[in-house]
């Protein structure tokens, strides 16, 4: 089973995680609310793809992201060294 490590559990109602076998991969974060996904690259903030999630949404997620990047980059890197 892969591991799901958790940055934000409720951030405006959106989870903020990552995959542990996405160790490999440029630093992104993986987002989900009820049946929406997404996953963004964090360097430029990029969306990668989405499910679920109407533009609107997209946007307020890319504005929360900028606003704790920060905090995901410096969890990714404990994350994973």
């Amino acid at each position: 089973m892969t591991e799901m490590p958790t940055v934000f559990a409720n951030l405006r109602g959106y989870r903020l995680f990552f995959f542990s076998i996405d160790r490999r991969e440029p630093m992104h974060i993986h987002v989900a609310k009820q049946r929406g996904y997404a996953k963004f690259w964090l360097r430029p903030l990029t969306l990668e793809r989405s499910r679920n999630f109407r533009g609107h949404e997209l946007n307020e997620i890319a504005r929360l992201i900028e606003e704790h990047r920060d905090e995901i980059e410096s969890k990714w890197r404990y994350h994973f060294g």
